[in-house]
């Protein structure tokens, strides 16, 4: 890996808009990768909560988050031109 290739990591916070939100359904795989740990904690837990809000279940499964994770980086950093929610809907797919 050159200098050149390699990217810092940003916190979440840099893909906020101008009132402090971040569009979850847009942010890249690329983004996730490239944010620090512990914003990918916090983003496993909302999409875990997104899906069981889903399933009219209001909570995020923290456990399932965190289990997950790890799977979600790999995935998105060898495709780093999907979207996390993509990404997440093709691992979950093939969890069945």
């Amino acid at each position: 890996m050159t200098i050149a290739s390699a990217q810092a990591q940003v916190p979440l916070s840099t893909y906020m808009d101008s009132k402090g939100f971040i569009n979850v359904q847009a942010l890249t795989c690329a983004q996730l990768a490239n944010t620090y740990q512990e914003d990918a904690d916090y983003l496993a837990a909302w999409y875990s909560g997104w899906y069981n809000g889903l399933a009219q279940k209001h909570f995020a499964h923290v456990t399932r988050a965190k289990s997950g994770e790890h799977q979600v980086i790999v995935y998105c950093k060898a495709h780093p031109e999907l979207k996390v929610i993509q990404a997440i809907d093709v691992l979950f797919k093939n969890e069945k």
